[in-house]
């Protein structure tokens, strides 16, 4: 027997050259720009060339270079504006526009709200006992002057604006945690969150005294989840922030069947 790898075709479905398909002239081109944005080349704002020196660069139809502007525009990683003397312009990949999309998934597949928020139950308390452990300096810095204005805005009864903060403190967590992948995950799901606890606050039948307590008590835990962290008690902060969001959960989810919000605004 030769060296190499003997492959049982046995076990192989049989290769039909015929269902590879052959990626399309604009395929390829848009995948030649999109790679040039991934990479950093092509920045935010930047702009293409002009129209005839890409037809002459790639050696291409103008047909085929639209339709791999097309291809660019729809993810969003480009716009083409008409009558513009200069190129397309380039855009740096948004979080919205995943998120949005996410949104989309999630509401086919019939995601309820509670499934969203067990997902923050799984990964928040991680990424604060892994803060803690490390303890960076930094932490308490960025996260008590959040945690401060959110204390003033409850004393002022801007509740909208506090439930905004509350959900803005859960993501910087995890951005702080520095775990990009997680961070990825939290941002896909931030924008329902916030959408789904500012409907439950305009829906809620309490008066503003209880919504203020209410809020208080939230705000109280924060500032002892800073201080956790801060001593570098890695153990006790994920305690601590496990039951607080498990008790927050119970509060924002009266009805464990409500589908995700959707999005269209952006």
């Amino acid at each position: 027997m030769t060296e190499g790898y003997f492959i049982d075709q046995a076990i192989l479905p049989e290769f039909d050259a015929k269902q590879m398909r052959t990626p399309k002239v604009a395929e390829i081109v848009a995948r030649e720009i999109r790679n040039r944005i991934l990479k950093g080349d092509l920045k935010e704002g930047d702009s293409l060339p002009p129209e005839s020196q890409l037809l002459k660069t790639f050696s291409i139809s103008r047909p085929t270079l639209r339709e791999a502007f097309r291809i660019l525009e729809t993810e969003q990683l480009i716009s083409v504006m008409q009558g513009s003397r200069t190129g397309a312009k380039i855009h740096e990949p948004k979080i919205e526009a995943a998120a949005r999309y996410a949104g989309y998934v999630l509401r086919a597949n019939d995601t309820t709200i509670a499934d969203i928020y067990d997902a923050r139950l799984a990964i928040e308390p991680y990424i604060v006992k892994e803060l803690a452990q490390k303890r960076p300096k930094t932490t308490a810095e960025k996260l008590k002057p959040i945690v401060d204005q959110l204390f003033e805005l409850n004393e002022e009864d801007k509740q909208s604006e506090v439930v905004i903060g509350l959900a803005e403190f859960h993501r910087l967590i995890v951005e702080l945690g520095g775990n990009k992948t997680l961070y990825l995950l939290v941002q896909l799901l931030h924008d329902i969150v916030k959408q789904h606890q500012l409907q439950h606050l305009a829906q809620r039948s309490i008066s503003a005294d209880e919504q203020r307590k209410r809020s208080r008590t939230g705000i109280r835990s924060f500032y002892r989840l800073i201080k956790l962290i801060g001593e570098g008690k890695a153990d006790d902060a994920e305690r601590h922030w496990r039951k607080h969001v498990e008790t927050t959960n119970k509060v924002w989810i009266s009805d464990p069947t409500i589908l995700v919000p959707i999005n269209d605004s952006y």
